[in-house]
């Protein structure tokens, strides 16, 4: 792992490790971290990890302690699991055990690639969006789900690449599906930019500086509604202080995170933020936590309750792992993730 990631993570660590009361019994397959004080208090918020390649499973974790810790959301972490074992398997694309959790949400964050979901779990999360309920979609949550050409699912236009229901549940609802590594992957990174038009909007109050190892995600094009909070440039290495490549690439700048108020029947206007920017290694980024953690104060109705600055200290130890097929941590159960108790 490059020094720049240790050397954020043991700052973090040193300033923001805190302590919190054990959470509530649960008997989910996840984990849940009960919220308390703050402006989050008596909300849910639930998060569904299950990407093969960035470390949802690392990620997921560490912004719902965030939330929870310092902001007061109770949060609950899902998880692909090994049937077999019950251990994280982010190669599990079709078993992420407790979707019937998210009936109860008040809102969903999914970073999920390629699942297949059975149905009876599906319908949980399609009920969910239906009903017009705030959601975030992390990096490969563009294309979050993937049915076979032949498939009768009564949710198979869903996937990313359908045609009748074009870009399925990526285009349809974040706003644009998968459609290339814009960057060079693994050797170019990402440095976020702000245009001025927006740089006051709540999302991002306090927001000074977004950079993350993963590249620019390609966005061929946005709906009308959408709004580009920040774009991506490539910069020419995996370092932070990068150059930016001077290449057609970078004109114009990809969005990289950006929201959408959506129109749906009825009158209800759906509050949606995409991000293709996220990965575990993305969250060393104080910049891109602080983002996300006002994202979802916006996505909910409670931009009043955005501070200057958002308190986004890592909780407990953080050390991610860098991204890439078949590099997850083996043998991880879901309460693995749960706070620390505090004997104090």
């Amino acid at each position: 792992m490059s020094h720049w990631i240790v050397a954020a993570c043991a700052l973090a660590c040193l300033f923001g490790c805190v302590s919190s009361t054990p959470p509530a019994p649960y008997d989910g397959p996840g984990v849940r971290y009960e919220g308390g004080d703050g402006p989050g208090q008596g909300r849910h918020i639930v998060l569904v990890a299950g990407d093969e390649e960035y470390r949802s499973e690392e990620a997921l974790p560490a912004l719902a302690k965030i939330l929870s810790v310092h902001h007061g959301f109770t949060c609950t972490v899902l998880f692909a699991l090994d049937e077999a074992n019950e251990t994280i398997d982010p190669d599990a694309r079709g078993n992420i055990p407790g979707l019937s959790v998210v009936d109860e949400a008040d809102m969903l964050v999914l970073f999920t690639r390629f699942r297949r979901l059975p149905d009876e779990d599906m319908a949980h999360i399609v009920d969910y969006i239906e009903a017009g309920k705030p959601v975030l979609g992390i990096r490969t949550a563009t294309h979050a789900f993937a049915y076979e050409q032949d498939s009768t699912s009564p949710y198979a236009h869903w996937t990313w690449n359908d045609s009748g229901w074009s870009g399925g549940f990526g285009r349809q609802v974040l706003g644009e599906t998968w459609i290339n590594h814009h960057g060079r992957h693994g050797s170019e990174s990402t440095r976020g930019v702000i245009p001025r038009r927006v740089s006051r909007h709540p999302i991002l109050r306090g927001v000074e500086d977004i950079w993350g190892p993963t590249d620019v995600y390609g966005i061929k094009q946005l709906p009308d509604d959408a709004l580009v909070l920040v774009r991506g440039a490539v910069l020419d290495s995996m370092e932070p202080d990068g150059t930016i490549v001077d290449d057609p690439r970078n004109d114009p700048m990809m969005p990289i995170i950006w929201l959408r108020s959506r129109e749906l029947d009825g009158g209800v206007t759906q509050r949606v933020i995409g991000s293709t920017i996220g990965a575990s290694v993305d969250l060393a980024s104080a910049g891109l936590r602080r983002t996300l953690v006002n994202a979802c104060y916006w996505a909910q109705g409670m931009e009043d309750d955005i501070a200057d600055r958002s308190v986004v200290d890592l909780v407990g130890d953080y050390a991610p792992t860098m991204f890439g097929f078949g590099a997850s941590v083996k043998g991880v159960r879901p309460q693995d993730h749960e706070l620390p108790v505090d004997d104090s």
